[in-house]
């Protein structure tokens, strides 16, 4: 599929694609796509102003997140394998197309499709706002909702830091980010974005794999208008996330199609680093969880009191709408959560949907994620943690596969509690 995507006054004729995709702009013709619109109203509402290079890998983010919500995988030979031919308007096209090489591996491994990705001229880049503001916070977070970064954002303000938070809205996650950003500290100065992509014909359901390369981005973004950044420092972006779930190695083989997400697996994070450093970004992508499993980040937690008061509020599941803003309980990331919590020894106050996993049926006990981890679990202590784990860190990017082994094999410890307790074999 080729895509082209540009400002409202870019020249759509300069390059022949089966989707036009209007940038920061509502569309005005039917067959064109648009996003990003929302992004610009607030950005200059808080009269922020982030570094060129931060909005051209946004107008690069947007671009793959729209082009992921019109691709559709059942029309790609294999029914999964989706291919993109992007071409994006940039500030600085000479550069970008230095790194289409590192940008299209990004993306391949992020959302497990083919990306060529191409820059020209023509991008999106606003005048910079009059009395400009540079908020006075050291660092970014950013605050999604749900658990680990509730987590993250309590320990670093515990620790004296002075968080700017970022959110990417999500239905039925913005108010809990806005109360979670105003009870934490004295209240966090607090950013939330969206990018509002529409298509004419969207995949149903949509594909969202490409979603979390606008929230890095967004963090960028947000970490380029500080003060600290503006007088030449270098500012680092909190992405905090359990190592299990960062690195979310398929619990079985006929399950390496199936991963929700690969957001912070150290690979992705590393490439994104290295296309920050390239950028003359000053930006460090700093995940403070990597060794740690989700029932680790309870236990230690800065501040017990005020994790105990929201740790149920936030948001992990996988199908958190499907079933009307409920979790389902059943899912890997439901497991996760649950297991966490057994570990932490406190009540866990989150409905589940399909709350008693004893139950032997296909709601609970058999369901496919229940039994996928089951699986998991007595696999990997057939055949040790390195065998187990297989391609998921085998990575040349990755220099601390041992340490991160560890914790895939504590996470899966941390499940086959969770399971025992329901006596779920």
């Amino acid at each position: 599929m080729k895509i082209l995507c540009g400002p409202k006054d870019f020249d759509f004729s300069c390059v022949t694609s089966d989707l036009d995709v209007v940038l920061y702009d509502h569309s005005e013709i039917p067959s064109r796509g648009s996003v990003g619109a929302a992004v610009r109203h607030e950005i200059a509402n808080r009269k922020l102003n982030p570094a060129s290079r931060a909005w051209d890998l946004l107008s690069l983010a947007i671009s793959a997140v729209t082009a992921d919500l019109a691709g559709h995988r059942d029309r790609s030979p294999d029914g999964w394998t989706r291919e993109f031919e992007v071409t994006v308007a940039v500030i600085d096209s000479v550069f970008w197309n230095s790194q289409a090489q590192l940008v299209s591996s990004l993306l391949s491994y992020l959302t497990t499709d083919r990306w060529k990705v191409t820059f020209i001229e023509d991008g999106y880049l606003p005048k910079p706002p009059r009395n400009p503001v540079h908020p006075l916070e050291e660092c970014v977070a950013l605050l999604s909702g749900g658990m680990d970064s509730l987590i993250g954002v309590i320990d670093l303000t515990a620790a004296g830091k002075k968080v700017f938070a970022v959110s990417e809205l999500v239905r039925g996650d913005a108010e809990k980010q806005r109360d979670f950003a105003t009870t934490i500290g004295d209240g966090l100065t607090h950013l939330q974005l969206h990018h509002n992509s529409k298509v004419p014909a969207p995949e149903t359901p949509p594909s969202q794999r490409a979603r979390s390369i606008a929230f890095l981005a967004y963090g960028v973004l947000a970490a380029t208008t500080l003060k600290r950044y503006h007088a030449g420092h270098r500012v680092n972006l909190n992405i905090c996330e359990n190592g299990f779930i960062a690195i979310n190695p398929p619990l079985t083989g006929a399950r390496v199609g199936s991963l929700s997400t690969r957001t912070t697996h150290p690979v992705v994070l590393s490439i994104f680093q290295q296309i920050l450093t390239n950028a003359g970004l000053r930006v460090d992508v700093v995940n403070p969880y990597r060794f740690k499993t989700k029932g680790e980040m309870l236990l230690e937690c800065a501040d017990q009191a005020l994790l105990h008061q929201h740790a149920h509020l936030s948001t992990s599941c996988g199908r958190f709408l499907r079933f009307g803003y409920v979790h389902c309980g059943r899912c890997v990331p439901c497991l996760v959560r649950r297991a966490a919590f057994l570990k932490w020894g406190r009540s866990d106050a989150t409905p589940y949907k399909f709350d008693d996993l004893s139950k032997q049926d296909g709601d609970h006990a058999e369901f496919d994620d229940v039994r996928a981890a089951a699986m998991a679990t007595m696999a990997c202590e057939a055949l040790g943690v390195n065998r187990w784990i297989g391609a998921s860190l085998s990575s040349d990017l990755i220099n601390d596969r041992d340490r991160l082994a560890a914790v895939v094999e504590r996470g899966l410890v941390e499940l086959k509690e969770l399971l025992a307790s329901f006596r779920v074999k």
